[in-house]
């Protein structure tokens, strides 16, 4: 089995490898192993489950909520439908935000516009 460092993750992933630090530290990714050393070892398994939390954690997922769902992970398929239910309550809520977002970037445009629109009034006033 293949195994990256914490600075591969990191790499792969453009997050600083604080962050995984602190990812671990909050109980997001428990099964991390170590080489004698005592350095991180990620197996496929973990980086899999790290760009999971990820995607998450952008989509604005409380680490909490994270938390809840690595524990299912790790309990097995007995929790699939608690997953699968959290996942797509999640969908849901990113999916809300992005129409909150989009309907108040159209206003934002809108006014670039009437700023624009004002300054060109005011630069052929100028001339």
């Amino acid at each position: 089995m293949k195994y990256c460092t914490i600075s591969e993750a990191a790499a792969k992933f453009n997050i600083p490898e604080s962050t995984i630090r602190y990812y671990e530290k909050r109980g997001l990714l428990p099964l991390i192993e170590r080489d004698e050393a005592g350095r991180r070892l990620f197996s496929e398994d973990q980086m899999t489950l790290l760009k999971i939390i990820i995607y998450l954690k952008n989509t604005h997922m409380p680490i909490t909520v994270i938390k809840q769902y690595v524990d299912w992970v790790i309990q097995g398929d007995s929790t699939i439908e608690l997953r699968l239910q959290m996942m797509e309550n999640h969908k849901q809520a990113v999916l809300d935000k992005i129409s909150l977002m989009t309907e108040s970037l159209q206003g934002i445009e809108t006014k670039i516009t009437r700023y624009k629109k004002l300054k060109n009034k005011g630069n052929e006033e100028l001339q």
